[in-house]
């Protein structure tokens, strides 16, 4: 069992970051690395991008604050440092598990804070679902105000067009969907007695809870701004680092707006830190505005390279926080 699991953790790590690895040699093998690197040693404000560090950093503190809205309203107890910690360390876990840091989040804030796992998962799908709504208004504005952009970008990238139509053009996805929707009516509709199906019932009734959660919420209003401020600085972040390049510095904010929402939607890929899928669509963004694909390809290194850096280290010190600010609460578990 010990090798089985093994193996399934080192699979789980290594599939996405090979696929991440190849789309990264696929996107940089015809690139001349040479400018790329003279780009990286002398063509960059690394002191612009240190800075740019921070409102990174005030992102998933405000975005812990967040979560913490979300479970006041369903009235349960937790440390708030428990919760930013959490988040914090959620996206150093990404970075080596994608997508498992937010069950890792869930389930240390369970472990310290004594909530129902399934209650706080609950919670979790609602800041996600909030984020992808974010997101997709803003997409939804670039698409009607800069319909020239995407006309663009899909003509220079039609193997992402032709991808998008070929899922969507096949029966096979519905067939499935639908195949799934009815096999789970099936077995809550008519093995309600199986204790299996019990316990399933009952997880799925705490997560609703925790769904339930933005319903509740007594203060909406912060939940709103909080989450304006979230990306508003996640926008800062990206956008500050267009000023540490000559050849960025000048393309503007509504550049730099673009190109936040096609790394954003990049990150969404769950591979290790977005590495691959953020780059492909940073650089073509970039090219798509007249820079030069080496200097795209430096960008997006060079950025990518130093936030990646920035979220494993914060992420850290979150962890080793954890069980170090929860020490008295412990020890008197244990007593």
């Amino acid at each position: 069992m010990d090798f089985k699991s093994t193996t399934r953790t080192l699979l789980k790590v290594l599939i996405p970051l090979i696929f991440g690895c190849l789309l990264l040699w696929f996107i940089y093998r015809d690139l001349d690395l040479t400018e790329i690197w003279q780009v990286v040693k002398k063509g960059v404000r690394y002191d612009i991008i240190l800075l740019s560090l921070l409102f990174g950093l005030v992102a998933n503190i405000i975005r812990g604050s967040r979560w913490g809205l979300l479970l006041d309203s369903i009235g349960e107890r937790y440390k708030k440092s428990n919760a930013i910690n959490a988040v914090l360390g959620n996206y150093a876990v990404n970075l080596v598990l994608p997508r498992v840091g937010e069950v890792w989040r869930c389930g240390v804030l369970s472990k310290y804070d004594k909530i129902p796992f399934t209650k706080l998962f609950g919670t979790l799908l609602i800041d996600r679902v909030c984020d992808t709504i974010v997101v997709g208004l803003i997409t939804l504005f670039i698409f009607i105000f800069n319909f020239s952009f995407f006309k663009s970008f899909f003509a220079k990238n039609p193997s992402l067009l032709e991808g998008f139509q070929s899922m969507f053009n096949s029966i096979w996805i519905y067939v499935v969907v639908v195949f799934f929707v009815l096999v789970i009516w099936f077995v809550f509709k008519y093995m309600s007695n199986f204790t299996l199906v019990q316990k399933a019932k009952a997880m799925l009734h705490n997560i609703w809870l925790g769904i339930k959660s933005i319903w509740l919420l007594k203060h909406k209003l912060r939940f709103l701004l909080q989450t304006i401020g979230i990306w508003t600085c996640y926008f800062f972040y990206f956008y500050i680092t267009f000023y540490a390049f000559d050849f960025t510095r000048d393309l503007g904010i509504s550049v730099g707006l673009i190109a936040f929402t096609m790394s954003s939607i990049g990150v969404a890929v769950p591979v290790q830190g977005g590495i691959g899928p953020w780059h492909f669509m940073v650089i073509a963004t970039l090219v798509c505005f007249n820079v030069n694909e080496n200097d795209a390809a430096a960008f997006a290194l060079v950025v990518h390279t130093v936030q990646t850096v920035w979220t494993g280290l914060c992420g850290l010190v979150g962890i080793v926080a954890l069980p170090l600010t929860n020490k008295k609460k412990e020890v008197a578990t244990s007593n």
